[in-house]
């Protein structure tokens, strides 16, 4: 189990690597920020001067020659851009906003907790909601309530997020008057996007848990259960839904980071105080720190996710780690 761990660890940390190189490369393919920072005024003069002092001119990956007898290879990729945004990555140092005039990282730390409140709560909600749907709709297969629920996973997972927040906000806070259209503060304000973020998770879960769970209801193991004369509660979640669980945690794991890189659409909708909102805002004026830093702390907390998930395997199913 220790190298089934190991292993899994070192490719997360792969994977962190992969995502900093490929982030660094898009930014630096949409243009030269220096001419967007500085003032339409500015001389031709003014903005060479600041590109320089930004470190604009430097070159991205590898200076050459690499290295000479006087200062180390490491030394000349240490003075590269991404040299300089990989090392201070690992120490949590992604420079400063060149809109806010703030530590990038400090910015994201921000906006947080209310991604992760609007994530947990939206992930909470479909789970909540799907796995009941689900188990009941593979108990009672074929009948209304399987059809009924079958729909509307159907239906969570064709509709678009904007779409369906645009829907909600309509009915419930412009016709209804019922729930707040945009903002935070109270539970009132994390409904509306909740179900918004939630809906097509939602959808999923309750789809794969109705699956897996006819695929165990007919093994010999749970006839055996039902033979031994278990309450039909005990068989379903001791012994079918276990077994069942595997698919189930994956894509929970699966979505919950998902739902964190995607609550971009349900933020903006929402007018929501979050990592996904403040990314597009530095996208928008290539406030590269920040979306650095943004990017960076998400898949972060994706590939711990994931990493998660797998020790959770081995829980669920001690074969796994072999």
């Amino acid at each position: 189990m220790t190298r089934y761990l190991i292993r899994r660890l070192w490719q997360s940390l792969l994977v962190l690597f992969g995502i900093s190189l490929i982030v660094f490369i898009i930014l630096h393919l949409t243009g030269d920020p220096a001419v967007l920072l500085m003032p339409p005024d500015a001389t031709k003069e003014d903005i060479d001067n600041f590109r320089k002092i930004m470190g604009f001119n430097d070159p991205l990956f590898i200076r050459w020659p690499p290295w000479n007898s006087l200062n180390p290879p490491w030394r000349f990729f240490a003075e590269t851009q991404y040299g300089r945004f990989l090392t201070g990555a690992i120490v949590g140092n992604f420079g400063t906003s060149f809109r806010h005039q703030q530590p990038a990282l400090g910015l994201v730390l921000e906006r947080m907790p209310a991604t992760i409140e609007l994530t947990l709560a939206a992930m909470g909600l479909a789970v909540c909601v799907a796995i009941p749907v689900g188990i009941l709709s593979a108990v009672r297969r074929n009948s209304p309530v399987d059809h009924a629920g079958m729909v509307m996973a159907l239906l969570g997972q064709s509709m678009p997020v904007y779409w369906l927040g645009i829907m909600l906000i309509l009915l419930f806070a412009v016709r209804w008057n019922l729930l707040p259209a945009f903002g935070t503060g109270s539970l009132r304000h994390l409904i509306l996007p909740a179900v918004t973020l939630g809906a097509f998770s939602m959808a999923r879960i309750a789809r794969l848990t109705r699956s897996g769970m006819l695929e165990v209801l007919g093994q010999e193991y749970v006839r055996t259960a039902r033979a031994k004369g278990l309450s039909e509660l005990r068989v379903i979640v001791k012994h079918a839904l276990k077994n069942a669980a595997i698919p189930v945690i994956t894509i929970i794991g699966l979505d919950l980071g998902t739902l964190l890189g995607g609550a971009v659409i349900t933020e903006t909708i929402f007018a929501w105080p979050g990592v996904g909102r403040l990314a597009v805002q530095a996208i928008a004026n290539r406030d590269y720190p920040v979306v650095q830093a943004a990017v960076f702390s998400l898949a972060s907390i994706f590939v711990i996710i994931n990493f998660l998930v797998d020790v959770l395997y081995t829980y669920v199913d001690p074969r796994v780690a072999y």
